[in-house]
This record gives C-alpha cells, sequence and structure tokens, in this order.
C-alpha cells in the first residue's frame, strides 16, 4: 500500500475504535527518557485532532513535574514552531480546528511526542500528509538533540511504510501496549 491508502485504512480504523479508551502508559515514557541520558526538562507535545492519543494528562504529570511544556503552532509554508504552554493556558483554533497556544514564546523541545496515522516495526510513521513534523524535526536536529516519541494506537501499526528522502524515523514508539 501506498501512504495515501494506509493513510485512509488506518484513519477508518482510528475512528472505528474512537469509543474504547485506549491510554499511554506515561511511565513508558519516563523510562525512555531515562535511558536518553540527554533529554532536558522540555516537552513538545500537542493537542489531539481526529482521534488522535490524546496526551494532554500525559503533559499535565510532567507539568507538575516542572517540565516546560509547549504545543506547536502552524505557520506558512506547512512549517511550524513549538511554543510555551501550560495546561491551565487558554488556546485558539486554527485553520485545520487544531487549538494552538495564544502565548508567542518559542520554545525547542528536547523531547517531542509526535502524532501520528500509522506507523512500522522500523519506526516509520505516516502523518497526514503535510510534512508539519518532518520539516521541523529537520530544522531542529540541526541545532540541538531531539528525541522523538511517536504516540499511537497498537491498532495503527502496518507491515511496511513506504520512505522517502525526507521522512524522519522516530526514536520511539509507545501504544497502549507498551514501547516500541
Amino acid at each position: 500500500m501506498n501512504k495515501s491508502e494506509i493513510r485512509i485504512k488506518i484513519l477508518k480504523a482510528r475512528k472505528q475504535n474512537n469509543a474504547n479508551t485506549f491510554v499511554i502508559n506515561f511511565n513508558c515514557i519516563l523510562k525512555i527518557l531515562k535511558k536518553d541520558k540527554g533529554f532536558g526538562k522540555t516537552i513538545g507535545g500537542y493537542y489531539p485532532y481526529n482521534y488522535e492519543i490524546d496526551p494532554i494528562e500525559i503533559l499535565k504529570k510532567f507539568e507538575k513535574q516542572n517540565y516546560q511544556i509547549a504545543l506547536p503552532k502552524i505557520k506558512k509554508n506547512f512549517q511550524m514552531d513549538f511554543f510555551q504552554w501550560s495546561t491551565s493556558d487558554p488556546l485558539s483554533v486554527n485553520k485545520y480546528g487544531i487549538p494552538e497556544p495564544t502565548l508567542n514564546k518559542i520554545v525547542y523541545p528536547n523531547v517531542l511526542l509526535v502524532p501520528l496515522v500509522a506507523f512500522d516495526r522500523d519506526l516509520n510513521r505516516v502523518g497526514y500528509g503535510g510534512g508539519f513534523y518532518d520539516r521541523y524535526i529537520d530544522k531542529i536536529k540541526k541545532d540541538k538533540e531531539v528525541t522523538t516519541i511517536g504516540l499511537a494506537y497498537s491498532f495503527q501499526k502496518v507491515k511496511k511504510i513506504p520512505v522517502k528522502k525526507y521522512d524522519f524515523k522516530l526514536d520511539y514508539i509507545v501504544t497502549n501496549e507498551g514501547i516500541l
């Protein structure tokens, strides 16, 4: 299957399975951070959209442990940056219907929680097709180390993702069943 076919199939499955309450174990993410010695105290998350895994409870737990939290804002030309956010801060909805921070303080996360549509055992991912995360990861990795952790339901795993030269593998994928 090509990426478009994978996207259609998995988005349909994600919508159908949304009634189930799958949860990501916070301790799985902590385990990764303890293993990755170079991580810092800034976590880039995302606001869930279109039946994605919801990371907000995870972000709240990190915030209680004095981590700085950030969410992305979409910019022109399929670019994005991460902006400081607290779980008590207001959000505004962008043109895609995704809530974004209202603060304008750009931060550069050490750990990036990445939404995805599908993934394979080689840690490749399919997103929505805009390339926002691939562009951002490419940009930030030129200046600093960042640990990328994809969050997904276990049923989003496919046999093989076709990879292009601009696609970035994730460092880890955490599902409702554990760490990949």
